[in-house]
């Protein structure tokens, strides 16, 4: 029995599919099928029951799962362990974020670093569906998401409310108001983050149901060069409140709140069970969590 295959199963009982966990596990469906058909005969029991939702772990296979969790949760610590070891005690913590929680968190993340010289963070952007993921998969030891994603079995603590809201310049129709619906806002041409960012991705699969997505007059990189489009005209723009306080703060900009459900967001680091995360991972996620 190797280690794969116990990622394997962890991989498929969360996510309640041998196609999905195949996925998670990076291998090919006929390879993670012909895994577990190997380990059912090695234990001389079935691990999975199937039917068209999905699969369930058997008795067998809650077994196992839960010493392959205890194991798997081990080799992380290990390899964390190892990795701070060879590299002078010091440590790259991997963190996942989206947009503008990005770039929300520089300050702090440049505040850690100053009294830990040996200390290296890869701050990359990514969805919150990716980005759980990428933890439940170990790719990752932390992530800044919306307290709106499913983040299944990780931890989390909250950083601070992040609200989404319709930006506009000042004297706009739409300030004239309360909160607007998010159907009435896609009647509008838009300024958008560039394709493929997170919060891009967020709001187009939030405009599907609508039956509509958002018409795009320009797409920009980065929170300041949208805002400074909307500003002149260019469009009106769903934005994170934090991440534009100054343009609203000195009036450059105005907000409307958006009365829709998902809109009202609090940002939340999360990451793996404690034990599984290195003691540089554990101060980093406490430093945010404090205010940075």
């Amino acid at each position: 029995m190797e280690l794969a295959d116990l990622e394997l199963v962890a991989a498929v009982a969360d996510a309640g599919s041998i196609t999905h966990g195949a996925v998670r596990a990076h291998l090919s469906l006929p390879s993670a099928s012909a895994r577990i058909r190997a380990l059912e005969r090695s234990v001389g029991a079935p691990l999975f029951d199937r039917d068209r939702r999905g699969v369930t772990p058997t008795p067998a296979g809650r077994l196992l799962l839960e010493h392959a969790r205890d194991i798997l949760r081990s080799v992380g610590r290990m390899r964390v362990e190892l990795a701070e070891y060879t590299e002078g005690h010091g440590a790259t913590v991997r963190v996942l974020a989206g947009t503008s929680a990005r770039t929300d968190v520089v300050p702090a993340v440049t505040s850690f670093l100053r009294d830990r010289p040996t200390v290296r963070i890869d701050l990359a952007e990514s969805t919150s569906t990716e980005t759980v993921a990428a933890l439940a998969a170990r790719r990752a030891e932390l992530g800044l998401v919306s307290d709106t994603t499913d983040m299944g079995e990780l931890r989390s603590s909250v950083l601070r409310a992040d609200p989404l809201v319709v930006v506009v310049p000042p004297g706009d129709p739409l300030t004239g108001g309360g909160a607007v619906s998010f159907a009435d806002v896609l009647r509008r041409p838009f300024v958008g983050l560039s394709q493929g960012s997170a919060l891009a991705e967020y709001l187009e699969g939030h405009a599907m149901p609508l039956g509509g997505r958002p018409v795009y007059r320009v797409r920009l990189p980065g929170l300041d060069a949208v805002c400074h489009a909307v500003a002149h005209g260019g469009g009106v723009a769903v934005l994170p409140r934090h991440g534009i306080s100054a343009w609203l703060d000195d009036g450059r900009l105005a907000a409307v709140d958006l009365d829709e459900p998902w809109a009202h967001r609090s940002l939340v680091v999360c990451h793996r069970d404690e034990s599984e995360l290195s003691a540089t991972a554990l101060a980093l996620r406490d430093h945010l969590v404090a205010g940075g």
